[in-house]
């Protein structure tokens, strides 16, 4: 982590919600969206700097959709708290659910915040800013690569 700036790999396939969450982080300026990946296989690529991403950074945080093509939140988030290497990224929920078993079973899973995705841009916004403060102001985030 540079600074106060906290880099995040944010994960999910629908393209508005990328959007939406993008431009309500983008006035937040203590995080910083490193790469959008749409699906959780591409995703475990990124992390593990495999094939197309041997040159990535590693992501201070992960914003992880659940429900996803290939391989959904719920397993992507099960391959990194398993392995010693990434299981120290902080994983946040940042999903459209607002059902109870995805909240339990997000944070039995490892996850360190559930956060339902709001519709309304203003909200988002809100919540982007509290985010920002939270995650690169009081939260420390892991930076070395490789401790469990």
């Amino acid at each position: 982590m540079d600074g106060y700036v906290v880099d995040i790999l944010l994960v999910d396939d629908n393209e508005d919600d990328t959007f939406m969450t993008e431009e309500a982080f983008a006035d937040a300026k203590l995080v910083n969206i490193v790469r959008v990946l749409r699906d959780g296989e591409e995703a475990m690529a990124y992390i593990r700097r495999e094939g197309i991403y041997k040159n990535a950074s590693r992501p201070g945080l992960v914003l992880l959709d659940i429900n996803m093509p290939k391989k959904n939140g719920f397993e992507v988030l099960s391959e990194l708290k398993d392995d010693p290497k990434f299981s120290t990224i902080p994983v946040v929920m940042l999903t459209t659910s607002q059902r109870e078993e995805d909240v339990v079973r997000s944070y039995a899973g490892g996850a360190c915040t559930f956060i339902s995705k709001p519709v309304n841009m203003e909200k988002l916004k809100e919540i982007a800013s509290h985010f920002a403060l939270y995650w690169a102001m009081i939260a420390r985030v892991p930076t070395l690569e490789g401790t469990p």
